[in-house]
Formats: structure tokens, C-alpha cells, sequence
């Protein structure tokens, strides 16, 4: 990159810290530094939220998902706008009566402090490891960029962040959201249309959607019963229902930011702004994973996209192979670009058997070149040892530092750091909220010390971030980061979901219920997980009704329980 694009980064990233912790107020008490004092305006707590969503695993895995596949991840987010409206009516009013610093709270208020407790250890632990995760997509970009190691790239992005947070409180981390996201949608817009551009001449954007709509990539409903197949109109409807709803609903890292709205109906003020927008927004983002497609279909891309590994195969003793791949690989390259100017011509001409032919002829080339794409991953898996190998995270960051021009590159960069960062900063905030609130101040000390309890919270967060940096080392290689982090949820989020529902929805829920109901709950959803192929969104679905009915049952047989209006009302 040119010193202007690392001066535009430096510049952009220093005024972010500083402004977000000059807007911070009363972050010296408890309440100011996790909750903002309950002072934030429905707009600021409405774009923290969707901007964590738009992190910097969005603008890496997703499009990388884009690319690879297409638009099928979209079905994923059609149950969000209902989810939003669900937790509105319920969770909100709740939580928000309550006066709580914690979702977990009001679970030892209802049930008891096991049932609170264990709760928030699993949130804990998940939202530990998924903060891994979302480290690692901008580790991708510095590595790419900088040729360094992962090791060092996720260190580099966790510390000064957690320094960032620890100073800052959940106003800095809410404020910067609301710069951050105007910038996310700017360098997401100007990429779409650098690609655009980025077509030739004979090939118009209607007819490069064309062509990419004979691979299936523009294909946005599927509507398989299979339980295996990931990404379906039912798993994006049913079982990513769940997922939204613990996750909006029970997660702190998002019920933090509502619990620091001015009001109730400020807060669901807040969801619903993510109901609106954030399909459109992400239907952008796979769009840039199209279009990445469409615009190396063109112009030639990289065997491979991970530079290191590119290089260590290359100063192997199979060095001599992998040129003749490359050569392999440039020759059906040519082939499918042919391909894919002839099938365009034929689209533009209307005769729908001669484009037919020649849809047939782009598909099988197309073929040869994910064929020698796969020799290629292989031999890097022979020679690395890393049987795990995957280059789908490194296709943006690719795409971006080679082929946008100066000025544009630092804009990109800035907006994925920044994005990664806020949005690090909004989990790791949650995460010492929890630790404290739910643990130190509940188990160990509770004598109303906030400057005390202030110290311990900064501790906790550079606990956690140590934690997710090691997290992050190992999941930087373990495929496309959007799936990563769903997979993390979803192991967990169902059964958290299911003790909030019995506790807010069912008034004969007591505490052995729900207790014995999260515990069975875990322990069906790690049982699917190791031993059928059904796909991970499931999950969610599955953990939420198992800690239901077993609730249920449970409480009918073991005796009296508290009801849940008069614990949200009665403090």
C-alpha cells in the first residue's frame, strides 16, 4: 500500500479512539460505564447495533462466501425483521423494568443464582469464542498485507482495543459504531462500483449477472427439506429464527445496548432500524462476492489468494509442480474467459438455445478451473501439513489491496479496522460486564466499591481479550469466518434461548426446571452435533425446545415457582 493509504488508516483510526473516549461521560460509576447511564438516543444504540453486524467478518467472510457460492447466505436473515419485532413486545419491556445491568440477572431473579450463573457461563464462553472469530478477519487483511503471522496480526488488533474499551466504557463503543457504520456503507458502495467498473467493455453489468446467475450464485431462495443442506428458505426461516432471537434477545453484547437506551420505546426504536435495513445491507455486501466473481472471470486472478502459502509452496521441493499447475491454471482461465464473452454475446442476442449451449460450455469450464484450483489447495495441504486449508477469507483482501486505486484502499482498510475494532470493543465491553456483574460482584465481592469494581471490570477485559486472540489464531484457518461464528452460536444460543423463554412465557417455570432443562438442553445439541449431519442453524431450534419441554415437565413435577411479571415489576 502507498504511504497515503497507511496515512488515511494511522489518521482515521487515532481521531476514532480519541473521540469515542472524549464523548465518554460518567464512565467513573458502574451504571455510566457499562450502560451509559441509560441516556442513549434509539438512533445511536440502532447503528451500534447494526454496525456490529457489519464487522469486519462481514466485509471478509461474507464476501468470501459471495464469491465462493453466492447468494444463498442471504436466506440466513429473512426470520430477522419478525425476530426483532418478537423480541420488541417481550424481552425489552422486560429487561427494561427490571433496572438490570445483565440479561442473567433477571434468570436469578425468576429461577435462582445456579440457573443465573451457569447461564452467563455459557454466554461467557461462546460470545468468548466467537470475539475470537471476529478477530480473526481482520488479522486476515493485516497478514495478506503486511506479511506477518497470524499470531502477531491478532495481537496487534485485540490489545489496543482492549486498552480502547477499558477507558472508553460502552459510550465510546457506542459512538464509535455510529461513525464507523457511515464509513462501513461508503467503502462497501465505492468497492461495488470499482467493480462495476472494473468489467470489459463487451460485457455490460446486466450481462455479467446473467452469467453469474448460470452458476446459481444469484439464487436467493432454496427451498430443500434436507436437514444437512446449511442454508435453506427453512433454516433461514425457522431455525435462524432462534438464532436471532437468543441473540438480540439474550446476549449481552446486544442487550447491553439496548439497556442503555433512554426508554423502552427508544430501545425497540433501536431494533427495529436493524429490521429495515439489515437485509438490504447484507444483500450489498454477498453482491461485492459476486461481483468478485464476475470481475475475476475477466481478469486474471490468483491460483491462490493466500499469499503465504503461495510462496511456501513455491520454495518447496514441489516447487516444480506447482508452475505447472499455474500454467495449467492461466490456460483455463483463458478458456473460461472465452466462455464467458461468448455466452454473453449469445444473452444480448436473444437466441435462448444457442445461450443454452453456451451456458453448458462456461459450467464445464468453469469446472476445469475450480478442478486445478483444487489440485493446487491439495498441494498446499501436502506441504503445509494444514489439512484445514481454506483461501476463501483472503479473496477481498486480495481484491482490495490490487486492484483499487490509492486513496480508495486506505478508505477500505480504515473502515475494516474500524469496524473490527468497534466491534471487538462491543463484545469484549460485554463480556467484563458479565464477569463482574454476574460473578465477581454475585460470588466474591459486594460491598459497593465502584472504584473497586471499576479496576476489576478492566481486568476482565484484557482477560478476554487475551483470551479471543488465542481463539482468533486458531480460527483463522478453519474456513469462511461468517460460518464460523454461526457455528459457535449455534451450539450454544438455542438452550440460552430456552431458559429466557420459560422464564418470561411460562409462569409454572421454577428453577429445577429450568435448571435441568439447560443442562439437558447442552447435552442433546453436543449429541447432534457430533453425531448427525444436520445443518448448524438447526441447532438453535433444536437446544430451544428440548429446555422448554424439559422445563416444563420438570416444574409440573417438582413444586412451586415465582411468576415472571411480578419479578420484572416488583423491585
Amino acid at each position: 500500500m502507498s504511504a497515503i493509504d497507511w496515512g488515511i488508516i494511522v489518521v482515521y483510526l487515532a481521531w476514532l479512539v480519541w473521540d469515542g473516549i472524549r464523548l465518554s461521560k460518567n464512565t467513573t460509576e458502574i451504571e455510566g460505564y457499562f450502560l451509559a447511564s441509560r441516556s442513549l438516543p434509539w438512533w445511536a444504540v440502532g447503528l451500534s447495533v447494526m454496525a456490529t453486524q457489519l464487522s469486519a467478518i462481514t466485509m471478509i467472510g461474507t464476501t468470501g462466501q459471495g464469491y465462493a457460492v453466492g447468494m444463498g447466505l442471504l436466506q440466513q436473515y429473512y426470520a430477522l425483521p419478525i425476530a426483532m419485532i418478537i423480541i420488541a413486545v417481550t424481552f425489552v419491556p422486560f429487561f427494561h423494568n427490571a433496572r438490570i445491568f445483565t440479561a442473567y440477572e433477571y434468570l436469578e431473579r425468576r429461577f435462582d443464582a445456579k440457573t443465573r450463573s451457569f447461564t452467563a457461563l455459557l454466554f461467557l464462553f461462546s460470545r468468548g469464542m466467537s470475539t475470537g472469530v471476529v478477530i480473526s478477519a481482520p488479522a486476515v487483511v493485516l497478514a495478506v498485507m503486511l506479511g506477518l503471522d497470524v499470531t502477531t496480526t491478532c495481537l496487534l488488533l485485540a490489545l489496543p482495543t482492549a486498552v480502547y474499551t477499558m477507558f472508553g466504557g460502552v459510550q465510546a463503543v457506542a459512538w464509535t459504531d455510529v461513525k464507523q457504520m457511515y464509513l462501513i456503507v461508503f467503502g462497501l458502495g465505492a468497492t461495488c462500483v470499482a467493480l462495476m467498473l472494473g468489467l470489459p467493455d463487451n460485457v455490460g453489468v446486466g450481462d455479467a449477472l446473467r452469467i453469474a446467475g448460470t452458476t446459481g450464485r444469484l439464487q436467493v431462495f432454496d427451498f430443500s427439506t434436507d436437514p444437512s443442506v446449511r442454508y435453506t428458505f427453512w433454516t433461514g426461516t425457522i431455525g435462524a429464527l432462534f438464532l436471532f432471537l437468543s441473540y438480540f434477545g439474550t446476549d449481552q453484547s446486544q442487550v447491553q445496548r439496548y439497556l442503555a437506551a433512554k426508554s423502552i420505546d427508544q430501545a425497540r426504536s433501536s431494533l427495529f432500524m436493524s429490521a429495515y435495513w439489515k437485509i438490504p445491507l447484507q444483500a450489498l455486501v454477498m453482491f461485492i462476492g459476486v461481483f468478485m466473481f464476475l470481475f475475476y472471470l475477466f481478469t486474471p486472478p490468483p491460483m491462490l489468494f493466500n499469499r503465504a502459502h503461495d510462496q511456501r509452496v513455491r520454495e518447496s521441493a514441489r516447487a516444480g509442480e506447482y508452475a505447472a499447475l499455474e500454467q495449467k491454471f492461466g490456460e483455463a482461465f483463458v478458456a473460461r474467459k472465452t466462455a464467458a464473452e461468448r455466452l454473453a454475446e449469445a444473452q444480448r442476442g436473444g437466441d435462448s438455445a444457442l445461450a443454452a449451449s453456451r451456458a453448458a460450455d462456461f459450467k464445464a469450464e468453469e469446472q476445469n478451473v475450480l478442478g486445478v484450483r483444487a489440485e493446487a489447495v491439495s498441494l498446499v495441504k501436502a506441504v503445509s501439513g494444514d489439512a484445514t486449508y481454506n483461501d476463501i477469507n483472503y479473496v477481498f483482501p486480495t481484491f482490495v489491496v490490487t486492484h483499487l486505486p490509492v486513496g480508495l484502499i486506505g478508505l477500505l482498510m480504515a473502515a475494516i479496522f474500524a469496524a473490527a475494532m468497534s466491534t471487538v470493543a462491543g463484545e469484549l465491553s460485554a463480556l467484563s460486564t458479565s464477569t463482574v456483574i454476574d460473578f465477581y460482584r454475585r460470588w466474591v465481592r459486594d460491598d459497593g466499591d465502584q472504584a473497586h469494581l471499576l479496576w476489576v471490570s478492566k481486568l476482565a477485559t484484557l482477560f478476554w481479550a487475551v483470551f479471543a486472540s488465542i481463539v482468533a489464531i486458531w480460527a483463522a484457518e478453519l474456513g469462511s469466518l461468517i460460518e464460523v461464528v454461526n457455528r459457535f452460536g449455534s451450539f450454544f444460543y438455542g438452550s440460552i434461548l430456552g431458559v429466557f423463554l420459560l422464564a418470561i412465557g411460562w409462569s409454572r417455570a421454577n428453577s429445577t426446571g429450568a435448571f435441568t432443562g439447560l443442562i439437558t438442553g447442552m447435552a442433546v445439541v453436543g449429541w447432534v452435533t457430533a453425531n448427525t449431519s444436520i445443518a448448524f442453524l438447526w441447532h438453535n431450534l433444536i437446544g430451544a425446545v428440548v429446555v422448554f419441554v424439559v422445563g416444563m415437565i420438570v416444574s409440573e413435577l417438582t413444586g412451586p415457582r415465582k411468576n415472571p411479571k411480578e419479578v420484572a415489576t416488583n423491585l
